[in-house]
């Protein structure tokens, strides 16, 4: 006995896995933030200023979400603001990983999730470009 397929008959696969490609990253991505949050700091921090670097952790993560469900949908301009953001998080996160002095487990944690989070977002960029995905986004 099959499953049924709950996928739209018009959705091409890239648009799918692009969804999941991003939504792999994300997690990735936001575990990288934390980490560079509490490990960067050379003097200790209020507890305000954690507070608010989770509240937009939570915001960013909520706009991502949202964004990559309405692409799923076929809305385009939901793919230009995750492409425009996607590789803006890239091009933070890989000069980050250069220009900010860390403890040893703290960059390789922090590469580790950054350099596999930059490749599923650059990946999910890719596949949501291609002709099928393009002829897809219409709304």
């Amino acid at each position: 006995m099959t499953e049924p397929d709950d996928t739209p008959a018009g959705r091409p696969d890239d648009v799918d896995t692009g969804f999941w490609l991003w939504m792999t990253a994300l997690p990735l991505m936001m575990i990288g933030h934390v980490i560079d949050a509490v490990t960067t700091p050379t003097k200790p921090l209020p507890a305000v200023a954690y507070a608010f670097t989770g509240l937009f952790l939570v915001i960013a993560a909520a706009l991502v979400v949202t964004f990559a469900v309405l692409m799923r949908a076929g809305y385009r301009w939901a793919r230009t603001l995750l492409t425009a953001g996607g590789l803006t998080a890239v091009v933070y996160s890989v000069t980050s990983l250069f220009t900010v002095d860390r403890g040893p487990v703290a960059a390789l944690a922090y590469a580790a999730c950054t350099i596999v989070g930059s490749v599923l977002i650059v990946g999910g960029v890719y596949l949501l470009h291609r002709q099928d995905s393009h002829e897809y986004l219409t709304r």
